[in-house]
């Protein structure tokens, strides 16, 4: 799962000064924007790039790029200027999903990346402004895992009674260019800087059977600028519509928390729940959008309907009403049964490629995979998802580091455990902080 994007620690004056405007004035339309886009801000814009990424169409590399770094701006951050410079095609790659099939992704050439990252930062230091707190995807000091917490202290202390799940179909392929431009011009007065955006928006995309597409709509997942112009559709189009249309006309209490393109709202009546069941579909089609009617449902949710039986899955976890300890009802989250089923079928796979390792390489190698999972969903009230996968990775990892030897095993189980515990293997622990939580009833 994606981190939290951590904070800018040292923003550009004058992205500063575009937040204090945005902030102070939310109807300014900015100007000179594109002006921006020189080599003080691509060169600050190359130190947080991400260095091991895979290249794009033209194979330079930022080994290659950096041989020549500064005259390599220099030159980029000249053609920015006269107006000649040009989006190269994506590179389209595929990724296996968990639930089967494959994921595409688009990979922009490296100046593309370049650019696309100093225009999200100028977009950023504008629209972090506007965003409002339901808004949890690619935002600074915010992540997933906050999204499902912030989401479980709202179900606990409010009053909600109904769950409203949706998920709309290939989000990133359908939504609108020029309805995002749109969007993006009652912000933004600077044809040159929207001009750029449109280019990335039109440019070809370079399967992988070599043929060049040119999409009508959406935008490549994998591009940089990708997830702050989805969080800007998504504004306007869910949040701010939520927010002014749909929770005024409840009677009870409702609440919508977002993380890009995955969401979920809770009502405290059904009716509320019903009436925006009905109306939420005629809302994302008026935008291009559309929801997958086999992952979209009401579900009763309450402290009244304790148990398995009624349970969601968000961003990984899936939230059910339990007696705690003590006997007392809670939220209880838990690692989501396929997320779990296919975060040991990746450790699996791991560890048949690597156990080849010396043992402490292994077992360092194999902590920093176990961390990391912790890191995420080490949550109060997940121990026993946590200990099931931490007891089917050792069982694994036992199974196929006695196979390295051929048939003869290298070891028997006792000295497996007093091994592991001399090499300071992981052990599941929770990583959630106590800390406050936005309330949005």
């Amino acid at each position: 799962m994606p981190d939290t994007v951590g904070p800018e620690q040292h923003e550009p004056t004058s992205l500063q000064g575009l937040a204090k405007r945005a902030s102070a004035c939310k109807d300014h339309r900015f100007q000179d924007l594109y002006r921006l886009l020189d080599a003080n801000l691509l060169l600050d814009c190359w130190e947080d790039l991400n260095k091991q990424s895979a290249s794009g169409v033209d194979r330079v590399t930022a080994a290659d790029y950096e041989r020549d770094l500064i005259g390599n701006i220099q030159r980029l951050a000249e053609r920015l200027k006269a107006k000649q410079y040009r989006a190269k095609l994506v590179r389209r790659v595929y990724i296996p999903k968990d639930t089967g099939g494959q994921r595409p992704l688009g990979i922009p050439a490296l100046e593309d990346k370049l650019v696309q990252m100093a225009c999200a930062k100028i977009l950023g230091a504008i629209y972090e402004q506007d965003f409002l707190p339901v808004s949890y995807g690619y935002r600074p000091m915010r992540g997933a895992k906050d999204a499902v917490l912030d989401l479980g202290f709202n179900l606990q202390y409010g009053k909600f009674g109904y769950i409203v799940e949706a998920d709309i179909k290939g989000f990133f392929d359908h939504m609108e260019h020029d309805t995002r431009l749109e969007f993006l011009a009652l912000r933004i007065d600077d044809r040159a800087f929207l001009n750029l955006i449109r280019k990335w928006l039109k440019a070809g995309i370079l399967d992988t059977d070599g043929q060049i597409l040119h999409p009508e709509t959406g935008s490549p997942q994998g591009g940089i600028i990708s997830p702050i112009l989805s969080n800007v559709y998504l504004h306007h189009v869910l949040d701010q519509w939520f927010e002014s249309m749909v929770k005024p006309r409840c009677r009870g209490q409702a609440m919508l928390i977002r993380y890009a393109d995955d969401w979920v709202c809770a009502f405290q009546f059904r009716k509320d729940a019903l009436r925006f069941f009905r109306v939420m579909p005629k809302r994302l089609q008026k935008y291009g959008l559309e929801t997958a009617p086999d992952k979209t449902r009401i579900l009763r949710f309450s402290r009244f309907h304790p148990g398995l039986r009624r349970r969601f899955a968000f961003l990984g976890f899936e939230l059910y009403w339990q007696r705690d300890r003590r006997g007392e009802l809670r939220v209880m989250k838990r690692t989501a049964r396929k997320k779990l089923q296919g975060a040991k079928r990746r450790m699996k796979a791991w560890i048949k490629a690597n156990r080849h390792l010396p043992g402490r390489s292994f077992i360092k190698a194999l902590n920093r995979k176990l961390v990391g999972h912790y890191n995420y969903y080490g949550v109060r009230s997940n121990e026993r998802s946590l200990g099931s996968f931490f007891d089917f990775t050792v069982k694994c990892a036992y199974k196929w580091l006695n196979r390295r030897g051929g048939k003869r095993r290298s070891f028997n189980w006792s000295q497996f455990k007093v091994a592991l515990e001399k090499l300071n293997i992981a052990w599941p622990k929770v990583t959630e902080k106590r800390g406050k939580h936005t309330v949005f009833a």
